[in-house]
């Protein structure tokens, strides 16, 4: 199986090739402002590299939020085009989910996935591994970072993503060692490839047009929020 996998949510740009189980992978941090400039790019530079041509894929993968507004709906944008140039279905996969997965390939029992989602919030899911070591997706949510459920059940845990340093201050009442919790980590399409290819085998690729964003919060600008319960965050 060919599977192309792209993840733009955030200020890092990366794609992945998966072809049987073996992964060529491409990535940039600091790709802000630039995600449409070099994930075309990186496409073909894996599709080359491989001797292969779009037409040869299976599926394209790509991470489908929550994250940036435009990285997520540029990311997705790109693969429906791709998907529907070459005749493939899309498989959308959580963003946070694959950060998540990250700490799964070394060996973690439970992680809390956490991205700075801007106006005082974070974007998060508390994630466990199935038995082959593949996330088993949490629930997503938008809260305030004192809102965060950091209560793990026994087991070796950890935190990523740029949402840990809001966050640490409930990370550090919960027990997290600092070197548990990884603030450096991004979303990468290597683990998008990973659970896309996953989902594919499963059936649960759908035609380019129904491949849909999941921002979280309604509105995409508005001023940060005081105390309270959140509002318009659909979870």
């Amino acid at each position: 199986m060919r599977l192309i996998a792209l993840e733009t949510a955030t200020e890092a740009c990366s794609a992945a090739l998966w072809v049987d189980g073996e992964i060529r992978f491409r990535m940039e941090r600091e790709a802000a402002r630039r995600h449409g400039e070099l994930i075309l790019r990186q496409v073909d530079q894996l599709l080359a590299e491989a001797g292969l041509k779009p037409g040869d894929l299976d599926a394209v993968a790509a991470g489908r939020g929550p994250g940036a507004f435009t990285g997520v709906r540029l990311g997705l944008g790109v693969a429906q085009g791709l998907a529907f140039a070459v005749g493939c279905p899309v498989v959308p996969v959580s963003t946070l989910a694959a950060l998540a997965q990250q700490a799964f390939d070394r060996d973690t029992d439970q992680v809390l996935a956490l991205l700075d989602a801007r106006m005082g919030e974070v974007y998060w899911s508390l994630n466990t591994r199935d038995l082959e070591g593949r996330v088993q997706w949490g629930q997503e949510r938008l809260s305030r970072p004192e809102e965060v459920d950091a209560h793990w059940s026994t087991g070796r845990r950890s935190a990523l993503g740029s949402g840990v340093p809001p966050c640490a201050a409930i990370l550090e009442a919960a027990g997290l060692a600092a070197a548990e919790m990884d603030a450096a980590a991004l979303p990468r399409a290597r683990e998008v490839a990973v659970l896309g290819a996953a989902a594919f085998l499963r059936g649960e690729a759908v035609s380019p047009e129904r491949a849909q964003p999941v921002y979280l919060r309604d509105r995409v600008a508005e001023p940060t929020r005081g105390p309270g319960p959140v509002r318009g965050a659909r979870t």
